[in-house]
């Protein structure tokens, strides 16, 4: 979706979660978090990818909650992740954040459920077929 949106001229940025998490905690602490929100905010199209493989701490929850309520119907975000929504709260620690962070993201959403084999192990299981 990513790929199709950029060469339709939308402005996309793909970026892990982890990745994201530690770009505006970074710029907290220099003092220029706003700016950096603000870059995040520029895309037509914001991928975040990974949500929830790496637990979010509470202080790195509001971050992110900031960034995900600065783009609320405003643009688009698509979000990855393997975690059901309901244990959200256990990556977050903070089931008001979690929450908070849910219903900006889900209302409006199109969820996408994909369910089968990774693609990444597609060519080891062809080989262990064979």
């Amino acid at each position: 979706m990513g790929i199709a949106a950029a060469k339709k001229r939308y402005s996309t940025y793909f970026i892990k979660c982890h990745d994201l998490i530690q770009q505006l905690k970074k710029a907290k602490l220099e003092n220029r978090l706003e700016a950096r929100l603000r870059h995040f905010f520029k895309y037509k199209l914001l991928i975040i990818d990974e949500l929830g493989y790496l637990p979010i701490e509470k202080n790195d929850a509001k971050l992110f909650f900031q960034l995900i309520d600065l783009r609320y119907e405003k643009r688009s975000t698509i979000l990855t992740t393997n975690i059901n929504f309901n244990s959200l709260d256990d990556v977050f620690y903070d089931p008001v954040i979690a929450n908070a962070i849910l219903d900006r993201i889900l209302h409006h959403a199109h969820v996408i459920n994909i369910t089968g084999k990774s693609y990444r192990l597609r060519e080891y299981m062809i080989q262990d077929d064979e």
